[in-house]
């Protein structure tokens, strides 16, 4: 008999802590892990949801659990389906920068992230933006930036009011990720 394919959010306390409990409650065999301290098994999972926090409060457990970045980013390249929003994203950048230094993350994304108190500055309100046919819609909420020129975009995004906003959807293989914090995951097909 054939195992199902589960959906694996990453949960925690802080690090990856916001999540709208509907899109908890649309997916399909849904189990959760901490990043900081599980490594996971990922060879039965169908989508690997890396949702909000601030991981930018928590680099030093995310920098130990070596494994578990290894693991994603193995993930990722071998065209694992990932959703990864704000804290999420920035959890598959590169590095995300502080006043303490640099700190390295899954390295799936060629970005690297600013959480400096000089380079902060808010981001907020309600996005939309279509996709492949599909609208997507949530919310942005965040003080960190990419650092340098924020990276290309593969759909416009826009705010409550129609207006273009500068926030990057990002896409690498079967990677999406945004700072946008989605209000009903996709589902698929």
């Amino acid at each position: 008999m054939a195992t199902a394919l589960r959906t694996l959010i990453a949960r925690n306390d802080e690090s990856f802590s916001f999540i709208y409990q509907e899109n908890i409650d649309r997916l399909e065999n849904v189990s959760f892990f901490n990043p900081e301290t599980d490594v996971p098994c990922l060879d039965d999972v169908a989508l690997l949801y890396l949702p909000g926090g601030y991981p930018e409060k928590h680099l030093e457990a995310l920098v130990a659990a070596e494994a578990t970045r290894r693991a994603i980013k193995e993930y990722a390249e071998r065209g694992g389906h990932i959703i990864a929003e704000c804290g999420g994203m920035m959890y598959l950048c590169e590095k995300i920068v502080t006043d303490e230094g640099e700190f390295h993350m899954c390295g799936v994304l060629p970005y690297s992230v600013t959480a400096r108190k000089e380079d902060r500055k808010l981001s907020l309100g309600y996005r939309r933006f279509v996709l492949d046919g599909q609208e997507f819609r949530g919310h942005e909420f965040h003080y960190t930036q990419f650092l340098g020129e924020v990276p290309p975009s593969v759909t416009q995004v826009y705010n409550a009011k129609g207006e273009p906003v500068p926030t990057p959807v990002l896409r690498y293989k079967n990677v999406l990720a945004s700072y946008t914090h989605l209000y009903l995951l996709p589902t698929r097909n």
